[in-house]
């Protein structure tokens, strides 16, 4: 009996040294391509999108060259048509000039040719003052004017475009996300579609349930994720404090502890504003974020990748990074969470509005 339980147990280590040489050879194999991949396929990329924006560069340099010909070449036209009708008035003046000139020393000898002479003269002179009217020449300004539209037009679809990241993630990892009531806090109200938190003074009559927060301003998503990537955002324009991230369900959820907070303990990650101040939270370490501080966001993102072992935040409007923790392999599912913050000296009244990432974004 004893020497089978031996066996079997020499074959579970056996089986566990396997495991544990083919993950070093992956290890080794990772650090070769981590050496690699800068050197040829990731500036292999990076080459090939230099290459793509030198070449909209071009496109658009040659394309305002074109434009801008076109401009001078109808603005020179219309100074060259100026010139000549000036250059034809002039020519008419010399002659009346040498008419009247004429007038006078044959007025009493030529008075039947003068007559004629006049009639002739005036019809030219009534021609001329028609072909050389002021009004008549203008520059095509409904040409310009379409033209300065299409310009906006083009510059409007080049920043729907930016950044190429925010596309990415809308168009690919877009995730819906929906607040469950019954784990807000009894100071934090929850809409019916679960899209906003908000702070409120009132402590509202709801059901105790064990999922529920009881102390921390926190509540968590209905939806929870346990593989692929998934980017989601949030409106927090107008508050002063919030937190936002992502979280096991075994974070506690009950009493003062400090792990109960978001990033405070080792089951959730977040990014905290308060203040005009962010810090990232994970274990109860902060990370603060110098280079975004005092910059104000209207809506951040929030991105996990369960194959990269990623938790990102960004400042979405311009897909600002603001903190990446490289978690690892997840060990739990992961739930969206969200702390409204209090009303920080009424200052921060606002909710926490949930966007759908791909609501706004083009179709590629």
């Amino acid at each position: 009996m004893l020497v089978t339980q031996q066996q079997h147990l020499q074959k579970q280590r056996d089986a566990l040294t396997y495991r544990m040489n083919k993950l070093t050879a992956k290890q080794q194999g990772i650090a070769v391509k981590s050496m690699r991949l800068p050197t040829k396929k990731t500036e292999a990329f990076k080459e090939k999108i230099q290459k793509k924006y030198k070449e909209m560069r071009r496109v658009l340099d040659e394309d305002l060259r074109i434009t801008l010909t076109h401009l001078d070449m109808e603005q020179e036209a219309c100074k060259t048509l100026v010139e000549e009708k000036i250059e034809q008035c002039y020519t008419l003046s010399q002659e009346l000039e040498q008419r009247i000139s004429n007038i006078s020393t044959q007025l009493e000898t030529e008075q039947q040719e003068l007559s004629a002479q006049s009639a002739e003269m005036e019809k030219k002179m009534s021609e001329t003052l028609k072909w050389t009217d002021p009004a008549l020449i203008q520059m095509d300004e409904f040409k310009n004017e379409q033209l300065l539209s299409l310009t906006l037009n083009l510059l409007l679809f080049i920043r729907s475009q930016l950044p190429v990241t925010k596309r990415l993630f809308q168009c690919c990892y877009a995730a819906d996300v929906a607040l469950d009531p019954a784990s807000a806090h009894p100071k934090v109200r929850i809409s019916p579609k679960g899209d906003t938190a908000t702070y409120t003074d009132i402590w509202q009559e709801v059901p105790e349930t064990p999922s529920r927060f009881d102390t921390t301003l926190n509540a968590v998503s209905y939806q929870s994720f346990s593989e692929g990537r998934h980017y989601w955002e949030v409106e927090v324009s107008g508050k002063t404090y919030w937190e936002l991230g992502l979280t096991y369900p075994s974070i506690p959820r009950k009493g003062r502890e400090e792990y109960c907070w978001l990033g405070r303990g080792s089951q959730s990650w977040c990014v905290e504003y308060f203040d005009g101040d962010y810090t990232a939270w994970h274990d109860a370490v902060p990370h603060e974020l110098p280079l975004v501080a005092g910059q104000q966001f209207a809506r951040v993102g929030v991105y996990c990748s369960f194959p990269g072992g990623l938790v990102s935040f960004f400042g979405a409007d311009t897909m600002t990074p603001l903190h990446c923790f490289c978690a690892g392999a997840f060990t739990d599912v992961l739930l969206q969470a969200v702390c409204p913050g209090h009303d920080n000296q009424g200052t921060n009244w606002k909710p926490l509005q949930i966007c759908s990432a791909s609501r706004s974004a083009p179709t590629l």
